[in-house]
């Protein structure tokens, strides 16, 4: 998308699929990067900025996970930070984006096609590993969200795994998601990892949540991870009900219950 069109309005032209389990096929994301210029899943970069830029340094090498059409990156750039991973399973969107960021003069930012569930990246390489909205992606059929199917756990672990093998001693991962605390949380304890958790929430109306995993920060009695959290009063706007973010969690709440 040149710098001259609306996002908004390339938002709303967005069909969403019919059921929450097309985000699970790789070909609807081609089909729909094909045809899409720009979405952003979860609010744009303004409305999170202040809670991630404490956590970002113009000399960290960062690492962005299901890049999508998003322009993330891109506002990455403009804060300075220029060492940039960009990865998607979408051959389509990796073109794409690619092309963007050369016309745009941001050639020092890297997209690469790779799968976040096996990560072509040699250990501890990465001091920032950031997704938003693609771990959901693996939610879309895990059963009841307080014990996902084996499947889901599976592939949520591997992920993490992943960014956890790949970041930097003393790394951080920042995890933008509608999911809650009480459903993260017994995932990101797993044993396996040495990082300490914090969370704070952004939105008028859906409250999405950023998770900031330290590496090497882990707490020794590692507790809270059973804990409820009791969501704020949701106040839906209207353009938050034409929101795809909107037909994606009734979907998942749908199959939930």
């Amino acid at each position: 998308m040149d710098e001259s069109s609306n996002p908004i309005e390339t938002q709303k032209t967005t069909v969403a699929p019919s059921t929450a389990l097309a985000y699970l096929d790789p070909h609807y994301w081609d089909e729909r990067f094909s045809n899409e210029e720009h979405y952003e899943w979860f609010k744009d970069y303004s409305h999170f900025r202040h809670l991630i830029q404490p956590h970002l340094h113009s000399n960290s090498f960062v690492l962005e996970l299901g890049c999508g059409n998003s322009q993330l990156s891109d506002e990455l750039y403009k804060d300075g930070i220029t060492e940039i991973t960009c990865i998607d399973l979408s051959a389509v969107a990796v073109e794409k984006m690619q092309k963007r960021l050369l016309s745009r003069g941001y050639k020092e930012i890297k997209v690469l096609e790779a799968d976040m569930l096996d990560l072509p990246f040699s250990n501890e390489c990465f001091d920032v590993v950031i997704e938003k909205g693609t771990m959901d992606v693996l939610f879309v059929d895990s059963g009841d969200p307080w014990n996902p199917h084996p499947e889901t756990v599976t592939k949520v672990m591997a992920m993490l795994q992943g960014v956890h093998r790949v970041l930097k001693p003393d790394g951080i991962f920042i995890s933008i998601s509608f999911g809650q605390p009480h459903f993260r949380r017994p995932l990101f304890h797993a044993p396996e990892f040495t990082w300490s958790i914090e969370w704070s929430t952004f939105g008028d109306g859906f409250h999405y949540f950023v998770y900031v995993l330290k590496k090497g920060r882990r707490s020794s009695d590692g507790k809270g991870s059973s804990e409820r959290f009791d969501m704020p009063t949701i106040h839906l706007l209207q353009d938050e009900l034409e929101n795809e973010d909107y037909l994606f969690r009734t979907n998942i709440d749908e199959m939930e219950n």
